[in-house]
């Protein structure tokens, strides 16, 4: 279970985009690590578990173009409500942020992209160890 200590990373990157609503950060297994405090426990865990197989479908289908490597990085939904983004954010996670139809995808997928950066690094940075007597 997690603490969702990582959440606040997840409401900053929403609140800086107009148009954006929530976001989860979830293991490729779809085990929940983090969400937005505006979406709630409950919810969200099912969510990863049915985006991570989405993922999963995105992945084993990225044979489908022919040129370069076909490593999957992000796939955008579009629904009459608005948009749903979900990107591989480091070994073994995949964020997931839904907007309303006014958003800049632009900058949202910008905003995303230096998110998967930082959580990136929080979520391979080794636990801090006790220093001193």
């Amino acid at each position: 279970m997690s603490d969702n200590r990582l959440g606040w990373m997840l409401d900053q990157a929403v609140q800086d985009v107009p148009h954006a609503r929530d976001a989860i950060l979830f293991s490729a297994d779809g085990l929940l690590i983090a969400h937005t405090s505006g979406l709630h426990r409950d919810n969200a865990e099912p969510l990863a578990a049915g985006l991570s197989a989405s993922a999963a479908l995105a992945r084993r289908n990225s044979g489908f173009t022919d040129q370069g490597q076909r490593i999957w990085r992000q796939s955008i939904d579009e629904y009459d409500a608005g948009y749903r983004l979900l990107i591989a954010a480091g070994p073994g996670a995949l964020l997931a942020v839904t907007a309303k139809p006014e958003v800049n995808l632009g900058d949202l997928t910008y905003r995303l992209q230096k998110l998967v950066q930082r959580v990136g690094q929080e979520l391979t940075s080794p636990p801090r160890q006790d220093v001193g007597p």
